[in-house]
């Protein structure tokens, strides 16, 4: 989470909440609203209790307004690990976004989640990156992720004369363009990998097999939410749609 001329971007996990609420009564008069870069837990955690405490207007894209309304939409083991995330009804983000004194563009980034964005200021060069970033070489993804459409936002954000950039796992980096590119060029060079081995008539397994031989102890503790194969099987997808055309 960061607070940045008014507005908070992201609110942290429930899990911390405790903590986050001493950092929001030191600060109320600071923050004027929040800017979720997505829907997920822990950048949503502390959502409902500022909208019950603070009387401050929440935003979301569109796609994620469904998902906030829920109470804790997501698996047990993230519960355990973020907290379970109330209910709270967030407004829909629009293209722009104001905060006290500046204007941000809204930037739709999906592939991590459908609902993701990231927030940039033209004039300083800011960039807020949400969970685009996160590692410049990403090892495990979400079965709901998909690395063709992470690498099309990262390509979109690129278009950008952005400087600085906040990751909300990573933190901050002066040289956060390069960052992006190193990552975009990593998986650039899985997608290649990937599709010359499917082509050659590899098994997603084999494939998984050869690229990542090493499992991750976060695929046992997510019931396979959280692997390496969905990496691979994200660019098989595309390759297949690519080759339908």
């Amino acid at each position: 989470m960061f607070l940045v001329d008014g507005m908070l971007i992201d609110t942290g996990p429930q899990c911390l909440e405790k903590e986050i609420i001493s950092f929001y009564k030191e600060h109320s008069n600071m923050i004027q609203l929040v800017a979720l870069t997505h829907s997920h837990e822990d950048h949503s955690g502390t959502a409902p209790w500022i909208q019950k405490n603070l009387d401050i207007p929440i935003y979301v894209h569109p796609k994620g307004i469904q998902v906030c309304k829920k109470n804790s939409p997501y698996p047990k083991y993230r519960q355990a690990t973020w907290g379970s995330r109330k209910e709270f009804n967030p407004l829909p983000l629009e293209s722009k976004i104001k905060s006290v004194n500046e204007e941000w563009e809204v930037i739709y980034t999906p592939g991590h989640a459908d609902d993701h964005v990231a927030f940039y200021h033209e004039q300083t060069g800011r960039l807020f990156s949400g969970d685009l970033f996160v590692s410049t070489n990403p090892k495990v993804i979400m079965c709901s992720e998909s690395i063709p459409v992470i690498m099309n936002s990262i390509r979109k954000l690129l278009t950008y004369d952005f400087k600085s950039m906040y990751c909300s796992h990573a933190g901050y980096f002066k040289d956060g363009k390069s960052k992006l590119e190193r990552k975009l060029e990593y998986l650039e060079y899985i997608y290649s990998e990937v599709e010359k081995m499917h082509r050659k008539g590899h098994s997603i397994v084999e494939i998984h097999k050869s690229l990542f031989p090493k499992v991750y102890s976060i695929v046992e503790f997510s019931n396979a939410e959280w692997d390496s194969i969905h990496i691979v099987s994200s660019i098989i997808s595309e390759v297949d749609k690519k080759s339908f055309r």
